[in-house]
């Protein structure tokens, strides 16, 4: 899939890292450093604009080892790109630590699958098949 990209980053173009890897690392493109205190967030700039075919979304997904090492992640995880935004793709990281982090020039801060999804028509009815499951909700089903 041939996807149209603008780079105004000093930093590589997003690419996968391994031949199965389903995302691509996001770089932030700052001038100077960040400093994010702990509980503090703010949105790190990319530099990158894309234009996707409608029925595509691009995802930004935390990265698992800044996470677990540094206690960063993506605020609004799965941040969604839609098919129609044309800005520059900013990340909202918030820091759950109880440290500073420094977000450096170029810091891999996220990563960004491109999914498919589809459109819904809602269709109104008074009852629903019954299934299995049914009304049970948040940890429901690990009841034995």
């Amino acid at each position: 899939m041939k996807v149209k990209i603008i780079s105004k980053s000093k930093h590589d173009l997003p690419h996968y890292s391994t031949p199965a890897s389903a995302g691509m690392d996001l770089r932030a493109n700052l001038e100077g450093e960040i400093t994010l205190k702990p509980m503090g967030r703010t949105i790190v700039k990319t530099g990158l604009f894309i234009e996707l075919p409608v029925g595509y979304e691009a995802q930004v997904r935390p990265r698992s080892g800044l996470a677990i090492k540094s206690g960063v992640t993506v605020l609004n995880s799965p941040g969604t790109i839609d098919a129609d935004y044309r800005g520059e793709i900013g990340v909202i990281l918030v820091n759950l630590s109880e440290e500073d982090f420094i977000i450096k020039d170029g810091e891999r801060i996220a990563q960004m699958i491109i999914a498919k999804h589809e459109k819904v028509d809602w269709k109104e009815v008074e009852t629903l098949e019954e299934s299995e499951r049914g009304a049970g909700g948040f940890g429901s089903t690990g009841k034995h």
